[in-house]
């Protein structure tokens, strides 16, 4: 009794009889249901009118469900028990359960059951987004699979399939006595002014991957498997999930939205403001501009962003407002504005059960306000007139300042040589020749109308840009080679006219750093990654990457999985490099960034090719795969230009076999799958490269196999490996492999670390080994931070000689004394040495120092040379100075700390050394 309390039924059931005909019949043919609504009972209503489909003739049966809920649905509408998300989502449900019992009564009625293999239904438009109104149709795509299509074996399946969708049209939509259950509108099929009623999948599947239209993505946008055989049709959206969710940032559908708003609005004859004749759904802030506000965002964004890829309209609006990519504001306005719409247009087919979206004159018009409970029309207009001129400006604010543009006119080589000198460009004249050769057809990137157009537009602030750069000749050949050799650039001009700021960050990444700028030039889609709301901030932990890349893959297989791996790595290399160059994060934070991404790379593409390899040769019982990573990877501080050093190890019995059907002893199954892991890593794909793989520091070098069992490793490790591959091992980290094995291989690393030495013998290979190096690898310049004497490889040397020495100043265990100072972190292990006296406290800011330097001046100067003024600047503001001077006397005296610390330890100037050798 509280429901019936709460909610006005008999007000909804007067104003149902008094002002909806439709509405008077349905309830006058169904006293029981009559009787439930006006006890407020609306559950029951609705269970006893989804009872009526129950009926053995589906026919009938689709019939009296539809009208039973049409009614229930209505009054509970009316009187405010049934929100607007319960109504069209029980109409929804009516919709694909009458859908999928019209396809198995059609097979049915051919074959010996009703079971729909191979026949497919989608739902598109509302029907698809659970959005379904009183009396709208339903635009479903039938297909069918050629294969597994139910039929009689006397039946051409094509032949069978055409029968059956024109059999499923009849049961739904033809009039009979009972009414009819739901129009169809079969037109939203591939070529559908040309193709069959049902479109065989191979066919459908060929269309949407190159001949279909940008409408065909928006309306996929809400495509979903709604009836026949479902887990073929969700199969089916999978495979064509590229063609809708476009990696790439697609600002393009901004500007084939707005053409189709245009038409849709030049081509509606309504008036532009509510009243008579207005169109809730055409009209301007109507239902359809807000749907497409919503939809255009989503194909923006949504094929990176794969929280917007949501079904409903309101749900799409909010994701889109918690992504950030929408203020919460307008999707409060819109997603309020289209809730009541929606009401509205119920409210006009209601009246009549008629599919018609426009408000009608005089008395209808009152009569329409006041079945909603209004007191005439005139109430009504005012109130969607507010509510869409709110919505229409949202919408035009995302279409209408492109639609108010002028279409942009290239200028003569003359105006655009005026303009150029203006700017402050040298050789104006040469350079308008120049650019405008870029236009003439010759690079494919300029090519088409629509590119050149792209271009026109985006040119004016491009130049502008580079112009108020520090090195704009540089700029400009540098987007040179990135046009010259991309096979198109449209949707890249597009993201550039449409956000003004990556402009500066692409002028940025030309004059600053020439590895972005290749890169650019290898992919331009890794703009996209910089509009991202979350671009800007360093990467989360390992697994939040890995997450990351799994989630990137288009299909469930393994070269799909490689593939994403290299898109997401690629991206957030990209990403750190710009954070680099714009002083955004400090170059010590960005190297930890770019050591977890590599982790997460690494790890994932193991356990991929680990898994592909057990499904040829099985696994080994007790034994599996490790990953030792050594050097700057070992550390966790890589830099843009690192390569992976690893050693790949095993467990258990090396003379073992596999399980698999193609059984292999443990050594060779382990050095194939080591190979394998390489490959993964480092063989490009279809998405490109990913990193360079170093192995030269397993035992015996390119001498020894790619894979060792941990025990032969330990014998090795032991009894024959010279000092330099101790050393090596001082930055080693575990980095794959299950935690029983991490245990046994971090067992044999102490135990070779902590092993006793001839502290003489020691100190003489160490100074002999940075001899030898310091005599064949030559600093590249003069601020190589790692190769100049008094550099980081100096103070490497000094920390590992400390780390195998292995013993404080009093003789005790190092590591009882400094618990980190083993750590392969080596600046961890630097504070550890410091904090046992073994090291000066002066030598941690030196060594943050030219840490900044190396993995700054990687980008910004990759040969240790001095950078262009512009880069200059970067790397100093980079290192935390305020000038490039600033920033050498600040190097001056880092070297200078550290060769003390040498000589202190070493008892030799490799300074003088340095000087001399130069002399």
């Amino acid at each position: 009794m509280g429901e019936h309390h709460q909610f006005d039924w008999a007000g909804a059931l007067h104003r149902a009889r008094s002002h909806a005909p439709f509405l008077a019949r349905a309830l006058e043919r169904q006293p029981e249901l009559a009787d439930l609504l006006a006890k407020g009972d609306g559950a029951a209503a609705l269970a006893l009118a989804r009872a009526q489909g129950a009926q053995p003739d589906a026919e009938v049966a689709l019939r009296r469900e539809r009208l039973a809920l049409a009614a229930a649905l209505a009054v509970g509408d009316l009187a405010g028990a049934f929100p607007l998300t319960q109504v069209v989502g029980e109409l929804t449900a009516f919709a694909d359960r009458a859908l999928d019992r019209a396809i198995r009564t059609a097979i049915a009625e051919r074959t010996d059951g009703d079971a729909p293999d191979g026949f497919i239904a989608l739902a598109l438009g509302k029907q698809g987004a659970g959005e379904l109104n009183y009396s709208s149709d339903i635009d479903p795509i039938l297909l069918f699979d050629r294969e597994r299509l139910a039929r009689r074996p006397s039946d051409d399946p094509g032949e069978a399939a055409q029968r059956y969708a024109r059999r499923v049209v009849a049961l739904l939509s033809s009039s009979t006595p009972e009414g009819y259950a739901l129009r169809v509108d079969l037109r939203l099929r591939p070529a559908s002014e040309v193709s069959a009623l049902v479109v065989s999948v191979g066919a459908a599947m060929s269309h949407y991957q190159g001949a279909a239209l940008a409408w065909e993505r928006a309306a996929f946008t809400r495509a979903r498997a709604a009836a026949g055989d479902i887990p073929a049709g969700e199969a089916f959206l999978a495979a064509i999930r590229p063609f809708v969710w476009r990696g790439q940032l697609d600002f393009g559908a901004i500007e084939e939205i707005r053409a189709l708003t245009l038409r849709i609005r030049e081509s509606h004859a309504g008036p532009p403001l509510p009243g008579p004749g207005f169109d809730v759904k055409r009209g301007r802030g109507g239902i359809r501009e807000i749907e497409f506000y919503a939809q255009t965002h989503q194909l923006i964004h949504g094929g990176r962003d794969t929280s917007l890829r949501v079904r409903g309209t309101r749900a799409a609006l909010d994701a889109l407002a918690a992504a950030g990519w929408i203020t919460a504001e307008n999707a409060a306005t819109l997603g309020e504005g289209y809730d009541r719409l929606r009401q509205v247009e119920h409210r006009l087919q209601m009246v009549h059960d008629r599919q018609t979206h426009a408000l009608p004159e005089g008395e209808a018009l009152d009569n329409v306000a006041q079945l909603d409970g209004l007191a005439d029309g005139a109430v009504l207009v005012a109130e969607l007139t507010e509510l869409t001129a709110k919505t229409g400006r949202i919408y035009e604010q995302l279409i209408g300042a492109r639609a108010a543009a002028p279409v942009p006119v290239a200028l003569p080589v003359s105006a655009l040589a005026q303009q150029l000198g203006a700017m402050g460009f040298e050789e104006p004249e040469t350079l308008a020749e120049r650019i405008e050769s870029w236009r003439d057809g010759r690079h494919a990137a300029i090519r088409s109308p629509q590119a050149v157009a792209a271009w026109d537009r985006l040119c004016p602030a491009l130049l502008q840009a580079i112009a108020a750069s520090d090195d704009p000749p540089r700029a400009i050949t540098r987007w040179e080679r990135i046009i010259e050799r991309v096979p198109s650039a449209i949707t890249t001009f597009r993201l550039l006219d449409a956000r003004p700021d990556l402009t500066r960050r692409l002028v940025a990444a030309l004059t600053l750093a020439p590895a972005l700028s290749d890169e650019l030039a290898r992919k331009p889609e890794l703009l996209d990654t910089l509009i991202d709301r979350d671009a800007l901030d360093l990467p989360g932990d390992v697994p939040a990457i890995m997450a990351r890349m799994r989630g990137a893959a288009i299909r469930d297989d393994y070269e799909a999985l490689l593939d994403a791996i290299r898109v997401i790595t690629g991206e957030i290399r990209f990403a750190l490099g710009i954070q680099l160059i714009e002083g955004l994060a400090d170059p010590l934070a960005i190297a930890r960034a770019l050591s977890r991404t590599a982790e997460a790379a690494l790890t994932l593409a193991a356990d991929a090719t680990t898994q592909e390899f057990a499904a040829k040769h099985g696994r080994i019982a007790g034994s599996e795969l490790l990953i030792l990573g050594l050097g700057r990877l070992g550390g966790g501080a890589l830099t843009h230009a690192s390569d992976l050093d690893i050693v790949y190890l095993f467990t258990g019995d090396f003379a073992a076999q596999s399980d698999g059907p193609r059984p292999l002893g443990g050594t060779i199954y382990y050095n194939r799958l080591a190979s394998r892991v390489t490959a993964a890593l480092s063989v490009p794909t279809a998405q490109g490269a990913l990193y360079e793989v170093d192995t030269r520091l397993r035992p015996q070098g390119n001498q020894g196999p790619m894979a060792v069992s941990c025990e032969a490793f330990g014998k090795y490790q032991r009894e024959a490996a010279w000092t330099w591959e101790h050393m090596a091992l001082a930055r080693a980290r575990v980095l794959y492999g299950a935690p029983a094995a991490r245990k046994e291989l971090e067992s044999v690393l102490a135990e070779v670390l902590h092993a006793p030495r001839d502290k003489a013998a020691l100190r003489d290979a160490v100074l002999t080994m940075r001899a030898e190096m310091a005599k064949h690898k030559q600093p590249g310049g003069p601020i190589d931070a790692k190769l100049t004497r008094g550099g980081l490889v100096d103070l490497e040397f000094l920390v590992h000689y400390l780390q195998l020495k292995g013993e404080a100043e009093d003789g005790a265990p190092l590591t009882a004394v400094a618990p980190h100072a083993l750590d392969p972190d080596l600046a961890v292990a630097l504070s550890g040495l410091i904090a046992a006296g073994l090291l000066p406290g002066g030598l941690t800011e030196p060594h943050a120092l030219m840490t900044r330097m190396l993995v700054a001046g990687r980008l910004l100067a990759p040969d240790g040379h001095e950078p262009p003024p512009s880069g200059a600047r970067a790397l100093a503001r980079a290192c935390g100075h305020d000038s490039y001077d600033a920033l050498l006397a600040a190097f001056a005296a880092a070297r200078s700390t550290v060769a003390a610390a040498w000589k202190q330890i070493l008892g030799t100037d490799i300074l003088a050394t340095e000087q001399e050798n130069t002399a």
